[in-house]
């Protein structure tokens, strides 16, 4: 028996709450009353293979179901291709999504609102979070920013047709929104490699930044910061991988042709490539070196594993030779140097769980330090 999208609402509900994403009345309340196959008339794509994806539309079976899974739903591919674009497959990445339910309201609860507070939230992607502070604050207390204008068009679409009316802000949302400032919370719902310190600026003395910090190796974690009377936010991790799509601005250059990868100085690597297949190794890694993308490459039987920065001209190749690892750098920074150096210290340091690590973000800029264990 198909279900009516009330009750699929109650259903999702119970579903959060019995996960422990979903922990208070009001926030309940929100998800079962926002219908979240509002948001998604357009569609999604849902993964056909490793790398090609293909549209569910509003008219196939299971479609309204589909909604209400918690589930991330791809609705934007390469920048501007939508559902309704495509007939059969797509080999590009994804740009635009409806966050998995559970991510979205775990962040709300995280956020800590309380009654009368005014929110700016940076990425309005389909409009469901944006809904759902709505119904919890008054759409009069919530301003959203969007990069893509469509995107920003069809979410103010789908926020009207459930009766609610924020401001919808079309801008590149790291310099958050200076005209509606000051703000008592912040809520970020894409991920961002530093912290911008217009946010802070623009958030008020005790008021709560949430975002998600990530770098381009493709490890991330929540965040959850107070503004102080001088203009710094101090903060902590809060632990438990979540993954957002980058800003657009920060997103990661194409790599390009590789640079020749038998020049540079070869040595015997103290740590091999095999330590980044760990999420947390992999974050504090990146903490070394943000803009680092790593790839693998197959040559004559041979896995060589590569990290790039594609804008320092900086790279290091790892192979493995029995049992031994070694690595070959070149370019302007030894890149391998900087992160072995860093994750050798924090095992050093025992190896504290991430949900230990603090942030300051200041007008200088970001820093993630933790402590010994």
């Amino acid at each position: 028996m198909t279900m009516d999208s009330a009750a699929l609402r109650q259903a999702l509900a119970g579903h959060l709450a019995a996960g422990g994403a979903l922990r208070t009345q009001p926030w309940r309340q929100a998800i079962e009353a926002v219908p979240r196959h509002e948001f998604l008339h357009g569609g999604f794509f849902e993964r056909s293979a490793p790398d090609a994806w293909r549209p569910v539309l509003a008219d196939t079976d299971g479609w309204l179901e589909r909604c209400y899974a918690d589930e991330s739903l791809v609705t934007q591919i390469a920048g501007t291709i939508v559902p309704g674009d495509i007939r059969g497959e797509i080999l590009r990445e994804p740009t635009s999504s409806s966050t998995l339910p559970s991510l979205v309201v775990r962040m709300l609860e995280d956020l800590r609102v309380e009654d009368g507070d005014r929110v700016l939230e940076i990425g309005t992607g389909t409009g469901y979070s944006t809904g759902l502070l709505c119904h919890r604050l008054g759409d009069d207390r919530v301003t959203s920013v969007e990069v893509d204008p469509e995107v920003s068009r069809r979410a103010g679409a789908g926020l009207g047709a459930c009766g609610y009316f924020p401001e919808l802000v079309v801008g590149d949302g790291l310099a958050g929104h200076k005209d509606g400032a000051p703000y008592d919370r912040l809520v970020a719902t894409c991920g961002v490699l530093e912290l911008p310190h217009p946010w802070v600026e623009q958030t008020k003395p005790g008021g709560t930044i949430l975002a998600t910090l990530c770098g381009w190796m493709h490890a991330s974690e929540l965040a959850r910061l107070t503004v102080g009377d001088n203009g710094v936010a101090h903060g902590r991790l809060l632990g438990g991988q979540v993954s957002f799509m980058l800003a657009r601005p920060q997103s990661p250059p194409p790599p390009g042709m590789l640079p020749d990868l038998t020049a540079g100085e070869e040595r015997a690597a103290r740590l091999g490539a095999d330590v980044l297949d760990d999420w947390a190794t992999r974050f504090v890694a990146q903490l070394a070196a943000p803009r680092v993308q790593r790839l693998s490459l197959t040559l004559a039987d041979t896995t060589q594993h590569v990290l790039v920065d594609v804008e320092a001209g900086a790279w290091a190749v790892l192979s493995l030779d029995g049992e031994q690892w070694t690595v070959r750098q070149g370019g302007p920074a030894q890149l391998w140097d900087q992160i072995e150096e860093h994750l050798l210290r924090w095992r050093a340091d025992g190896s504290p769980p991430l949900d230990r690590f603090e942030i300051i973000v200041t007008p200088e800029g970001q820093r993630i330090t933790w402590p010994k264990v």
